[in-house]
């Protein structure tokens, strides 16, 4: 099937195009894919997914004001809808029966800012939830939303967000969403940067210095290879960051993939390495997955609860 996409921006118009003409919600499986739009190849990996596990695919474009601080400035936000549909309806993504959502604030949010918000619980009081407080909590409160308005059978998410996905995971269970959670991998650009919309905003010397991230990944992965302990780990990667002029750090950070819980040192077992920094004015996230293996012999090392059996 080839053809376009219906763009639609209200609620209204959004049920007719969900809906068949018979007033049925339709049959075949339906994914969503959300986004803050500025689509890169990221963002296009996961409408390709969800094209394979999907009969339609529904793409929400929408820059939520509920997940900036009020210290960050979300008109800078950059916003290119008409450059988004150009790239959705590339040949594999999007097509006829497929649908654009891509409201207005005052169409999620008809009411203004909503009195009963989506709290992530312990999950975003760490890391982000710690540097950006409330961020989670707005994420979570426009994805539930969002899953209310398209219901979908399955929801995709990137793995380079990884805190957020475990915390929608974890609202999608603890609330019983019939919603199907799928991460998908993280894309990297040729010089290894994780893609991002922010990525724009580095000067050709602060993308250098961006690759510091990338790099301090490789080394913590490498370390734990080695069999070095979790604080070992952290070391490995908190100096390929300093040596990479990237001196603007929020967190190096070695956490259990589950609850983002600290692995202690003698941990071992999965684990994720999340990295968040400035590079001039800009803010960056990347992160790997590794594993710890136990000590030698010893088996004093205590394993992630995630990774328990």
């Amino acid at each position: 099937m080839n053809g376009t996409p219906t763009l639609v921006r209200t609620r209204a118009e959004l049920e007719a195009a969900l809906n068949h003409p018979d007033g049925s919600h339709g049959a075949g499986r339906r994914a969503v894919v959300m986004t803050m739009g500025a689509l890169h190849a990221g963002h296009l990996s996961l409408v390709e997914q969800a094209r394979a596990l999907a009969d339609t695919v529904v793409v929400t474009i929408f820059v939520n004001p509920l997940q900036f601080a009020p210290t960050e400035d979300l008109s800078r936000y950059p916003r290119d809808l008409d450059g988004d549909v150009r790239l959705l309806t590339a040949p594999g993504l999007l097509r006829e029966g497929d649908v654009v959502f891509a409201p207005t604030p005052d169409v999620v949010y008809p009411d203004g800012d909503p009195v009963v918000r989506v709290s992530a619980g312990a999950i975003g009081n760490v890391l982000e939830g710690a540097a950006r407080p409330g961020h989670l909590d707005g994420v979570l409160t426009v994805v539930l939303k969002l899953m209310h308005l398209t219901r979908p059978d399955v929801a995709l998410y990137g793995e380079k967000d990884a805190q957020q996905l475990a915390a929608i995971r974890r609202m999608v269970h603890d609330l019983d969403v019939p919603v199907e959670v799928v991460g998908a991998p993280l894309v990297r650009d040729a010089d290894g940067l994780a893609l991002s919309s922010r990525n724009a905003y580095l000067s050709a010397d602060e993308r250098e210095r961006a690759l510091g991230l990338s790099r301090a990944l490789r080394a913590g992965v490498e370390r734990a290879a080695e069999g070095a302990s979790a604080d070992d780990v952290r070391a490995a990667a908190g100096a390929e960051l300093a040596a990479s002029g990237v001196d603007d750090v929020d967190y190096v950070a070695l956490v259990d993939p589950s609850t983002f819980a600290d692995v202690p040192d003698d941990g071992y077992g999965d684990a994720l390495l999340l990295l968040a920094a400035r590079v001039g004015t800009t803010r960056l996230i990347d992160n790997t997955a590794l594993t710890l293996a136990p000590s030698p012999g010893a088996g004093a090392r205590t394993a992630p609860e995630g990774a328990r059996a």
